[in-house]
């Protein structure tokens, strides 16, 4: 009777533990990035479906769009659409620079000295956004970057 039991908390266990992974934790959209070095968006939400774009670009973020069991629509910053494995995915908040040249700024104001300027493609992972600004870090070169220069986990 214990094995019964103990067998069928197990699999209750297992299928919570389940529908937390498949569903999502908050709404749509939100914002994600890629957890990975190498990354397939698919034309549809399963390994069936062909590969229409293969992202080699570990925290270029993306927003998530629609949820389908393991599988997240999401857009890239170019506005491109696809359907990538949950796994693929970190809730690490990150941006890509969107404008020709971005100044990473000593403090969030635009007199603020320039500390190093990070040009269009350059991704970076984002602290705290408040005010029209965000705590940047380009590959351990940090500073304050105007939201409006970047794509991303800006709040926006």
């Amino acid at each position: 009777m214990k094995r019964l039991l103990l067998g069928a908390a197990l699999v209750a266990a297992l299928t919570v533990a389940g529908a937390a992974l498949a569903g999502p934790s908050k709404p749509v959209p939100y914002w994600a990035s890629l957890s990975q070095d190498e990354a397939r968006m698919r034309v549809g939400p399963s390994l069936d479906y062909p590969s229409n774009w293969i992202y080699r670009r570990r925290d270029l973020p993306v927003k998530v769009v629609q949820v389908l069991g393991l599988w997240r629509k999401v857009e890239d910053p170019d506005g491109a659409q696809g359907w990538m494995h949950v796994r693929l995915l970190s809730d690490t908040p990150t941006a890509i620079v969107r404008s020709e040249v971005a100044p990473l700024r000593e403090s969030p104001r635009d007199g603020a000295r320039a500390l190093f300027r990070a040009e269009r493609g350059v991704v970076g992972r984002l602290g705290d956004c408040s005010g029209g600004w965000c705590n940047f870090d380009a590959k351990g070169q940090r500073g304050y970057v105007k939201a409006s220069d970047v794509w991303g986990a800006t709040g926006s």
